[in-house]
C-alpha cells in the first residue's frame, strides 16, 4: 500500500485534467504539433501512448528497487503496457502530460544516479 502513496495526490489532478481536456471548447481542433491536430481527442496514430510506454519502461530500469521479489518485478514490467493501453483512448493532451512527467522523471533520476553514490547492498 505504501508504494501507492506518492501517486494518490496525483489522481485528482489526472481526473480534473481529463475533464478539462474532454470538455474544453477552446481545445477542440486546436493544432499542437505534427500529427496532433486536436489535444482534446485521442492520438490518431497511437504514437504518444507507445512513446509513453517506452518512457515508463526506461524509467523503471533507471529507478533502483532494492528488495523487490520476482512477482513484483513481473507486475512492474507489465505496468508500461497496461498504462499504454489505457492511454489509447484518452485525449492526446493527457498523454502528453504523462509523457512530459515521465521524461522529467527520467532526467531527474539520471541526474541523481550521477550525483549520488550507489547505496551499499544490505543483507537481512
Amino acid at each position: 500500500f505504501k508504494g501507492c502513496l506518492p501517486i494518490l495526490p496525483q489522481v485528482p489532478v489526472f481526473i480534473a485534467f481529463y475533464n478539462v481536456l474532454s470538455q474544453a471548447i477552446e481545445l477542440r481542433h486546436a493544432p499542437f504539433y505534427g500529427w496532433l491536430i486536436d489535444l482534446s481527442s485521442k492520438d490518431p496514430y497511437y504514437i504518444t501512448p507507445i512513446l509513453l510506454g517506452i518512457g515508463m519502461f526506461v524509467q523503471q530500469k533507471l529507478t533502483p528497487n532494492p528488495g523487490m521479489d520476482k512477482n513484483q518485478e513481473k507486475i512492474m514490467l507489465m505496468m508500461p503496457i497496461i498504462f499504454s493501453l489505457m492511454m489509447l483512448s484518452l485525449p492526446a493532451g493527457m498523454v502528453l502530460y504523462m509523457m512530459t512527467n515521465t521524461i522529467v522523471s527520467i532526467a531527474q533520476q539520471q541526474w541523481l544516479n550521477r550525483r549520488l553514490p550507489a547505496a551499499p547492498d544490505v543483507n537481512l
